[in-house]
């Protein structure tokens, strides 16, 4: 389908891509694979071969949700993808299993690569290594797409303009790997004697996990972590979840500890620059849905930018059709993080009323949904509950 947007008479849409993550290369493949005469750059500060974290992880549905537009990307990406169906809580050493809570995960620089590949054979043209110091090198642009990431320099120079918010969770967070594999997406919580400490950590490959360890700021405080390095914090996670690695070694990239950045913006366009992904919003972790957050934005521009006839109400109607459907899993992702600044009181909790209060946390799940996706589970949790009340 041809663009109808008026630009300027004889010419074709130039578009300037900032940013080489998952929405960005995915925008650019789309849109020059949908409308080769178009010009689409992609810029880049970091090599094509370098990415922040280990793995990344889907819901059950993986990436079908892009098999309508897009089935040759999913055929692509779905082969080299980790898959399990259950949820594994382990609390000081009791273990119990959450059944059909389904998940996917790829290594991050796989999907970076599999998506420059089909970027690059659309003939979009990426550029790495390049820094961009000023919105003003884009000029000759008629769109710019901001898919530059929390530290977006698109939002942070225009922020009253885009109505930008930047706050923090206070927990802390450090964003490991490790060779020790697990058979499904799983969480560890750790009660030390200064604090306690909870683990994300999933397969990514046959070989490799990640594993990004949490804990409060007090008990972030009582370890030292300030003024340890990258070195130390390690050794000290490696010794405080040495059952769940079983030998094995955490491996850092850049394994510095950070606060959880929530990103909203209450304007997604300004003039003709337009946000996507990380830059316009920040999804917590714990739900597993930044990546499809920001490919999901692409895929709505892109049709936004189809449907209208002019510039000013494709970016509109992008904002419009795509911001309740952001804002509704944001605020789930608001309350699953809240759960989890109190993880430590939650531990205070018998196995199965704090699994049930882990399930349930972000408020989308209640006793009847979950007796349909996790029959075992619900089924173990309410004979538990039946018992304690019969004094069993």
């Amino acid at each position: 389908m041809r663009i109808r947007i008026m630009i300027r008479e004889g010419t074709t849409l130039r578009i300037a891509v900032i940013g080489g993550g998952p929405g960005g290369l995915y925008f650019a493949y789309l849109w020059k694979k949908r409308h080769p005469d178009a010009v689409v750059d992609l810029f880049e500060q970091n090599p094509a071969g370098a990415t922040w974290g280990f793995g990344v992880v889907f819901s059950d549905q993986a990436l079908e949700f892009l098999r309508t537009d897009d089935p040759e990307t999913v055929d692509v990406i779905t082969p080299r993808m980790e898959r399990w169906k259950n949820i594994t809580l382990d609390l000081r050493g009791e273990t119990v299993e959450i059944d059909g809570v389904g998940f996917s995960s790829i290594g991050r620089l796989e999907l970076l690569k599999l998506l420059q590949a089909r970027a690059r054979d659309a003939g979009v043209a990426a550029h790495y290594e390049t820094t961009i110091a000023s919105v003003d090198q884009f000029a000759s642009y008629d769109l710019i797409v901001a898919a530059d990431g929390l530290n977006s320099l698109v939002r942070r120079s225009f922020e009253s303009e885009f109505g930008a918010s930047v706050t923090t969770s206070t927990n802390k967070f450090a964003w490991y790997g490790t060779s020790k594999t697990f058979a499904t997406l799983s969480q560890t919580f750790v009660a030390t004697e200064r604090g306690s400490f909870n683990a994300h950590h999933y397969r990514y490959s046959p070989q490799m996990s990640t594993f990004l360890v949490e804990c409060d700021e007090m008990t972030w405080q009582a370890y030292g972590f300030a003024d340890k390095s990258i070195e130390e914090s390690q050794a000290i996670c490696e010794g405080v979840f040495a059952e769940a690695l079983d030998g094995h070694k955490l491996i850092s990239n850049k394994s510095v500890w950070r606060n959880f950045p929530w990103i909203w913006n209450e304007r997604w366009s300004h003039a003709n620059m337009v946000l996507i992904g990380d830059a316009l919003h920040s999804a917590h972790f714990s739900i597993g849905s930044g990546t499809r957050l920001a490919i999901e934005d692409a895929i709505a521009l892109v049709k936004a930018l189809e449907t209208e006839a002019d510039m000013p109400s494709a970016l509109a109607r992008y904002e419009g059709e795509r911001k309740p459907i952001v804002k509704k899993l944001v605020t789930a992702a608001r309350t699953s993080a809240d759960w989890y600044e109190n993880f430590g009181g939650h531990m205070k909790l018998g196995l199965m009323d704090f699994a049930y209060s882990y399930i349930t946390r972000s408020g989308r799940i209640d006793d009847a949904r979950l007796r349909a996706m996790s029959p075992q589970f619900m089924a173990r949790y309410e004979a538990a509950k039946s018992e304690a009340r019969h004094g069993v």
